[in-house]
């Protein structure tokens, strides 16, 4: 018996291309066991790999959205070779506690933790990596902390380095730096804990965000590598997140 079982977005897209799929199930049986179907865009993605976190489960995504850097393109005549062909990635989500004055909350980000101001005054920030400083004080409209997988995300669009999968790194970088106004981020160790603190609370207030889930007037916030938690996705062969990854390498090389 198939175990396959589908996760679709509600749109037009994501419906037809789930109809066509269970027209194959119906047909043909899949090789691959434990697998989930999620189709619809990146963040449909992200969405179900953390409401799905527990489950021990492979995910193969089929883009119905724009970009999809995390999914598929569907192709109704390969559909069934590519997903028995199908490589697995594995990828570790960061854990971000914030501490607020009602307490400490926890939340996992799979591309990335956002520290973002909350008024029109530029946060006060002090960055460390363990028990070392990484920067004082960084006067910005905030600052991300990126996975390998998420580096292509919005941590490039804000100059953030790409990593390749394997990098074993997470990228710290600046959104637009104010003092000191040229400061490039920084690249740590996965296993770091990183640490940043609002030096100014009650003036500069921020938000702290895991992917899309937000935490207000956040004091601190401690972002790691939580390694007990892990995604398997699988990708066709000739277009593996890794690939992707280096593909966007090589555009911002050449731009």
């Amino acid at each position: 018996m198939n175990k396959q079982f589908i996760i679709s977005d509600t749109n037009a897209k994501s419906l037809k291309i789930k109809k066509q799929i269970l027209n194959f199930f119906n047909k043909k049986k899949i090789e691959r066991s434990n697998l989930i179907i999620v189709i619809g865009g990146d963040g449909f993605m992200l969405q179900t790999l953390k409401k799905n976190k527990k489950l021990n489960k492979s995910f193969y995504g089929i883009n119905s959205g724009d970009y999809g850097f995390l999914m598929n393109k569907f192709s109704k005549k390969f559909f069934i070779k590519n997903l028995s062909k199908a490589k697995t990635v594995n990828i570790y989500p960061l854990e971000m506690s914030v501490t607020t004055k009602n307490g400490i909350s926890k939340y996992i980000a799979i591309n990335e933790v956002s520290i973002l101001r909350q008024s029109r005054q530029a946060a006060n920030l002090s960055i460390k990596s363990n028990k070392k400083n990484i920067i004082k004080k960084l006067v910005s409209d905030g600052v991300l902390v990126s996975t390998p997988a998420g580096s292509t995300a919005y941590n490039l669009s804000v100059h953030g380095p790409i990593l390749n999968l394997n990098s074993k790194k997470i990228s710290i970088a600046p959104i637009s730096a104010f003092r000191p106004r040229r400061w490039a981020g920084k690249i740590v160790s996965d296993k770091s804990r990183v640490i940043i603190t609002n030096l100014n609370s009650k003036k500069r207030p921020i938000s702290a965000v895991a992917d899309n889930i937000e935490v207000r007037n956040a004091k601190k916030i401690v972002i790691k590598v939580q390694n007990k938690i892990k995604f398997t996705l699988l990708y066709d062969k000739n277009t593996s997140l890794q690939k992707k990854i280096k593909l966007e390498q090589l555009r911002k090389e050449t731009s």
